[in-house]
């Protein structure tokens, strides 16, 4: 009880979610010029058709009294699949972060998957952003996504993000920073959860 006997708030729960499965095939192989399009199109892509949500996910949608999702087609179709007419807010604020290649020659080509590993490792090594968002400034927008998401969660009801998968780790570290504990860890995969509690 706290002072004067009234009941302390319970602090909500916040579940960070990866996208479903995008419409767009990783089956190919890219220089990184033809990576830089490829995202390009990643970026507009919507989902793939036929996928249903866990219903574990669904669960924690119908219970959240704060849904957002980012304002990219792939977050705001899982959003939907998840939350079944439920109302959400969909915000810049929780973008992934970017993923420019680094210009390397043209006989060296790779998949979608592995171009994409080598893209977030200079950008986040090598701060090689290509004019887009540096690592310091998506770092910066991670902490304003997750104190919202920590204020949202302060009047006790529970926060859903479904947003990107990158970007989630980056306002996890910053949840860690205000005191949160993961409880579910999904992974990076598609529709992956990863769930966090405030210690006491």
């Amino acid at each position: 009880m706290a002072k004067g006997g009234t009941a302390q708030t319970r602090n909500g729960a916040i579940t960070l979610v990866r996208h479903g499965e995008p419409a767009l095939s990783r089956r190919v192989k890219l220089t990184a010029a033809g990576y830089r399009d490829w995202w390009g199109r990643y970026t507009l892509a919507g989902l793939l058709e036929g996928q249903i949500p866990p219903p574990q996910l669904v669960k924690w949608a119908e219970q959240a009294g704060f849904v957002y999702s980012s304002t990219l087609q792939r977050s705001i179709e899982t959003a939907r699949a998840v939350c079944r007419g439920k109302p959400f807010e969909s915000l810049d604020l929780f973008i992934e972060a970017p993923l420019p290649p680094p210009n390397f020659p043209t006989f060296l080509t790779f998949s979608p998957k592995y171009w994409g590993g080598i893209s977030r490792f200079w950008w986040w090594a090598f701060n090689h952003h290509a004019g887009e968002e540096t690592r310091k400034q998506a770092e910066a927008r991670a902490a304003q996504a997750a104190r919202l998401l920590h204020d949202k969660a302060q009047t006790g009801e529970d926060v859903l993000l479904l947003a990107h998968g990158y970007f989630n780790w980056m306002i996890s570290l910053e949840l860690g920073k205000l005191g949160y504990s993961q409880t579910c860890e999904q992974g990076f995969k598609y529709w992956g959860c990863r769930r966090y509690e405030r210690r006491a």
